[in-house]
This record gives C-alpha cells, structure tokens and sequence, in this order.
C-alpha cells in the first residue's frame, strides 16, 4: 500500500459552480492537471480518490479546485474541512524543496547520530515541529535557526544539535 501525506485541506466552497479551496503546505503555486488524483480522508487512515475536474492556482498556499462530479456549491460544502491526501510518489514530485513539509520522510540527525525519521512537520507561527516515532514514543522536535545545522536533500538528512536532555523528556 502506498504512503499517503496529508498536503492541506479545503477550506470554502467557492462560487455556484462547486468549486472549493485547497489551503496547502506545498510551498509554491500548484495547478493540478484535469484527471490527476488527490485522496480524501473518509475515515482514519481510509483514503477516497477523487478526480480533478479543473484547478487554478489562487496564492502559494491555496488553490482552487473543481472535483469531478461536484457541480454545485451544495456539494462542494461536504468537503469542507477534509484533508487532501497524495501517495508519497506525487507528493515528492510537486512539494517545494524549501516547503517544511517536505521533510516528511527524511532522517533527523543530531550531532552524528540517526534520531529517526520525520513522519510529520507541524508548522506553527513562530517554529516548526518535527514529529517522530521513537521506541512507539512521539516525539516533538523544535527546529529553528538555533537548532537546524543543514539539509541534505541527496540524502534526505536533517542535520540539528538538540538542547541537552529533550530526547530524555519523551523516552523516561
């Protein structure tokens, strides 16, 4: 089964003809091209697939879009509030090298050493979290100016220096 990564949600309905607004974390302006495919979460961890009928990139962060099949604004508001979904494989072909979410999936490293790897980036106003799962423990891990040495794209890397005993709080 392929891994799904959550890039937004919709946000409104937009006119009478069913069009909604994606709210992404993709980074740049994103079109996506009549019948690609973007997963709708139904239930946890249970994915729908719906067909782009039109799209129409708005901002960096929105985009408008027009399922298949949804015609009228009444349709369209159901959807509101759901999150998009893409398989791993279309996300990395469209996120922004510079996007945080396109960290998912890579190793964080401190100080030499493999921490794990990030399974998701949470994007607050004023730092980024990075989640992980260590010894089946989540982990929060802030990464700012102080902390972030580099990132090794080839490698898929994030290399930081962590404050002496965080990893310490989660895994006593």
């Amino acid at each position: 089964m392929s891994e799904y990564i959550n890039i937004g949600k919709f946000v409104a309905a937009f006119g009478l003809t069913g069009e909604l607004i994606l709210k992404h974390a993709l980074g740049k302006k994103i079109v996506f091209k009549e019948g690609e495919v973007i997963f709708i979460e139904d239930r946890k961890a249970s994915y729908l697939p719906y067909f782009i009928g039109s799209s129409k990139a708005k901002t960096n962060d929105e985009t408008a879009i027009q399922l298949e099949g949804f015609d009228t604004r009444e349709k369209s508001q159901l959807m509101v509030k759901k999150g998009v979904w893409l398989p791993q494989e279309d996300f990395r072909k469209i996120v922004a090298k510079n996007s945080p979410i396109g960290l998912i999936g890579y190793k964080l490293v401190d100080d030499g050493k493999n921490i794990g790897l990030i399974d998701e980036v949470i994007e607050q106003p004023h730092q980024v979290l990075l989640q992980l799962m260590i010894d089946e423990k989540e982990v929060l891990v802030p990464l700012h100016d102080e902390t972030l040495i580099n990132i090794n794209h080839k490698k898929k890397e994030v290399h930081v220096v962590l404050p002496d005993g965080l990893l310490d709080v989660y895994l006593l």
